[in-house]
């Protein structure tokens, strides 16, 4: 989607027609590069963000660019003065902050998704993490820790950095509220997007 030549509103499908176009195929007789070709439209333009966040089939996100921008600058700075970024503690699970339209989705895409109007999406459980052996499991709804009402995936965060067990509650499906014991949270984050928490 964008406008190139002024043109408001521009689509492209961005069809792969093949993924090993030979350079030979396109008069390059210099290179033996394969090409992937496709229909999208390419002109210039800013990036405005990377994909990086799959939830389901129409459900995707991007980290902005400002904050890819933002990361890398304060990596090669830390490199440049030898330092390296301190370890934070995770839990292993990829979240998103339920909306009013991401809860709308959800509910058109899984039937038994719980009735809730806020809490934290998870969307998958990393093997091999505290998350993955106290039981969380991917469609897992957290609506408290520790006590506290969970509204957004800052307070997982908040949490999971001030506290090495976690007494966290979920809603599964149309199940009554689960409790899950969750200890031994240290890791390292996701470098990026911060919701691999």
């Amino acid at each position: 989607v964008g406008s190139p030549f002024s043109l408001q509103n521009t689509v492209t499908t961005g069809i792969v027609s093949t993924t090993q176009r030979g350079s030979r195929q396109l008069g390059l007789h210099n290179s033996d590069v394969e090409y992937i070709q496709t229909d999208a439209i390419i002109n210039d333009g800013d990036v405005i963000g990377i994909n990086t966040l799959k939830v389901t089939a129409g459900i995707s996100f991007a980290i902005p660019s400002d904050r890819i921008r933002q990361f890398l600058a304060d990596s090669y700075e830390r490199q440049r003065k030898g330092r390296m970024q301190p370890k934070k503690k995770y839990i292993g699970i990829r979240m998103l902050q339920l909306t009013p339209s991401l809860i709308m989705d959800l509910k058109e895409r899984e039937s038994d998704f719980p009735k809730l109007s806020a809490g934290v999406y998870v969307y998958e459980v990393i093997p091999g993490t505290a998350a993955s052996s106290a039981g969380l499991r991917a469609n897992d709804v957290i609506v408290s820790i520790d006590g506290q009402p969970v509204r957004s995936a800052d307070d997982i965060s908040h949490a999971v950095q001030s506290s090495k067990t976690l007494s966290v509650t979920v809603r599964r499906a149309d199940m009554d509220y689960l409790p899950v014991l969750l200890s031994g949270v240290l890791g390292v984050t996701d470098f990026l997007s911060q919701r691999c928490i």
